[in-house]
């Protein structure tokens, strides 16, 4: 191969002075799309990209297209006899939301009937509490920008909508299906301007009142980036607000008294406030106060109070913390002689779910699962009953939700992925190895049976408390049956050993991200899983920001990389898309001692001229509106000014998709051009595949 003849980028002498620091940004004239030498560059590069030599590009998109269709299904959401559930079948872009009741299933909103371009989503929905009203929330074109809508159920009529600026909304219904509380953003015109996407506030709205008119309930004069909460118990008493400085592992809380105060004016109780802690409240049917915390318990607790004492000092440990396993759900069978909690936890990152008597707390029992794998959030009737829906995947089961009867302790299927596949056999492995500092970290290694050095991605996240646990997937599966090996580090500043790891992961702590990336990539080699020569490396978002770092630091590590959606400028990244609300993760480079921190590890910054650095892949979105596709724009112009070698440095721009959902058929294109790169870079040879 020869070095390929990458698009001309103007290097401009631009230096900021920080905190007595000098910082070079050669390509600060690349944040700004409207500008004509931007939108040069950026078709010059789609160019570059779509000229690659990638032989593997339609086995792949084949592969995967076939094993993505399983289809999709979701646990019911129950309000009375209606239940609430999303099924996608094998050839359908998007999840299409159903209501069943006796007289069968029928559809309530497939956003391919709403928009043929398969470009609009729906981001969420939530039923009234006795299951007549509907609301949802749908976006367009990737940019999550959220409008609300109501329907009526019985008809499938929209009798309400849109209304606007609704993005990340929590909806909380009062009894009887006329009000609900939410949560929607100020008018551009009214917050200073580059700050339209914050400033949220809590309102009650009417049905068939303008939004206009909605009463402001809460919010006004705090943090900018603040996220809330909101929720309204199952008899409409008891109103919880929460409040989350941006992504901040911890929130302020507070109750009200809907039957002692008027909706439109609560008064609210404080729960806990300034409180190192993330807690949660739920209001039993039995009249308890279910508290879910881990405040003194980095693992997670479940605590018992009355609402009218909801502070701290009145919380009684029902389900201590456990010193391996971490907290991740609960639901309450109530309709027993004796009433039981279920308790979902993950060990290491595998799910279980425990059996506990609801009075007591005591563990008597254990739900059987199909296997080592991941369940999702587990589901009851919210006016009680003896039965719980989860779903249930693993790396090679597709989402399916099974239902536990706690008359009989039996789990049995309840709907499975609709759409049949052939999956290769494959073996999953967690290996423990260790990083830098001693510290013992766990990976899941996916392969076909074999030996020596095979081709291999080494994926990774290690960010904001999120677990990487085993799931189905369709990327990983087509790249393991074509005789790849699929690793996935479960890093410092995930969630999967609870928030004491993911604090170990964040802030001053970013760089033990890395060296555990770094450490699990030696792992593999001295192991003869692979050789450097052999290994890929893929991730995104925030995991986008590990392969950058991955990269810059340790080039001579890895043979090819995939950096998907990624923060690159850690200078910078407050004043783009929502970068304010993640400088609790990260910190600001406006502190002394956390812009260090940010210079010390910012890929942009340590690009060098004359390293070989690895074969590397961007994907970027236009209508992405959480990182703006800057980031990589920007190094995908130092990179290429800085290699030395032959590996190419490529750019793929993706228009009207952004950071979260998108058609299948965009996954799968997507799916099959990093699988593609990363198969031509690493040595994995497909011909003759089927």
């Amino acid at each position: 191969m020869t070095r390929l003849p990458y698009p001309p980028a103007r290097r401009d002498d631009v230096v900021d002075e920080l905190h007595g620091i000098a910082v070079p940004d050669p390509y600060r004239w690349l944040e700004d799309p409207d500008d004509p030498a931007v939108k040069e560059w950026l078709d010059a590069q789609e160019r570059l990209f779509r000229s690659a030599e990638l032989e593997g590009r339609e086995y792949f998109r084949d592969r995967v297209a076939e094993l993505m269709r399983s289809g999709a299904v979701r646990s019911p959401v129950w309000r009375g006899e209606r239940r609430f559930f999303t099924r996608r079948l094998p050839d359908q872009e998007h999840a299409i939301l159903y209501v069943a009741d006796g007289a069968g299933e029928r559809v309530l909103i497939d956003p391919m009937a709403l928009d043929p371009s398969g470009l609009t989503t729906l981001d969420t929905y939530q039923p009234d509490k006795e299951g007549n009203r509907l609301a949802y929330q749908i976006s367009t074109g990737g940019d999550e920008e959220s409008r609300l809508y109501v329907l009526d159920v019985a008809t499938g009529q929209v009798i309400e909508g849109p209304i606007d600026r609704c993005r990340y909304s929590p909806v909380a219904w009062l009894p009887g299906g006329e009000a609900f509380y939410y949560v929607r953003r100020l008018p551009p015109d009214q917050v200073p301007a580059g700050e339209e996407q914050y400033h949220r506030r809590v309102y009650l709205h009417r049905v068939g009142t303008s939004p206009d008119e909605d009463v402001l309930i809460f919010g006004e004069g705090m943090e900018k980036t603040n996220y809330y909460g909101v929720s309204v118990s199952r008899d409409g008493r008891w109103l919880t607000i929460s409040a989350s400085r941006g992504t901040a592992p911890r929130n302020d809380l507070w109750i009200a008294d809907l039957s002692a105060s008027s909706p439109e004016a609560p008064r609210l109780v404080t729960v806990q406030e300034g409180v190192d802690a993330r807690t949660g409240l739920h209001f039993g049917r039995d009249g308890r106060l279910y508290v879910f915390t881990d405040l003194g318990a980095p693992r997670g607790r479940i605590c018992v109070t009355s609402p009218e004492h909801p502070t701290s000092e009145h919380w009684r440990d029902l389900v201590p913390e456990d010193p391996v396993s971490v907290l991740s759900d609960f639901a309450i069978l109530d309709d027993l002689p004796e009433p039981v909690m279920l308790v979902g936890r993950t060990r290491h990152a595998i799910s279980e779910i425990t059996i506990h008597a609801l009075e007591t707390g005591e563990r008597i029992g254990e739900v059987p699962l199909p296997g080592l794998g991941s369940i999702g959030a587990i589901t009851e009737r919210p006016e009680g009953g003896h039965e719980a829906w989860f779903t249930y995947t693993d790396n090679v089961t597709p989402t399916t939700v099974y239902r536990f009867d706690a008359r009989t302790r039996e789990t049995t299927l309840w709907e499975a992925a609709p759409g049949a596949v052939t999956v290769p056999e494959i073996t999953t492995e967690q290996v423990v190895y260790r990083s830098k500092d001693g510290t013992e970290v766990r990976m899941l290694v996916i392969s076909r049976p074999g030996s020596g050095p095979r081709p291999t991605i080494l994926y990774g996240y290690g960010g904001f408390g999120i677990s990487l646990s085993p799931a189905y997937s369709a990327s990983i599966l087509a790249w393991v049956e074509a005789g790849g090996v699929y690793a996935i580090a479960q890093l410092r500043g995930g969630g999967e050993e609870g928030e004491e790891w993911h604090r170990a992961g964040m802030l001053g702590n970013k760089q033990n991200v890395f060296d555990d990336f770094h450490a699990a990539a030696e792992h593999l080699i001295a192991t003869g899983v692979t050789t450097p020569e052999r290994l890929g490396i893929c991730g995104g978002s925030n995991g986008g920001l590990l392969v950058g770092a991955a990269i810059t630091q340790r080039p001579e590590l890895y043979a090819a990389a995939v950096c998907s959606a990624p923060l690159l400028d850690m200078v910078r990244y407050e004043r783009f898309g929502l970068g304010a609300t993640w400088n609790v993760e990260y910190g600001t480079a406006d502190d002394p001692e956390q812009f260090r921190w940010l210079w010390s590890y910012s890929p942009y910054h340590h690009v060098r001229e004359g390293v070989r650095y690895p074969a590397t892949l961007f994907t970027v979105f236009a209508s992405d509106t959480r990182v703006h596709p800057l980031h990589a724009w920007k190094m995908t112009a130092a990179l290429q000014h800085a290699q030395a070698g032959d590996r190419p440095i490529l750019l793929r721009n993706e228009a009207d998709v952004g950071h979260g959902p998108r058609a299948v058929s965009r996954s799968v294109d997507l799916a099959a051009d990093q699988l593609a790169f990363l198969a031509r870079h690493t040595g994995l040879r497909i011909s003759g595949r089927r």
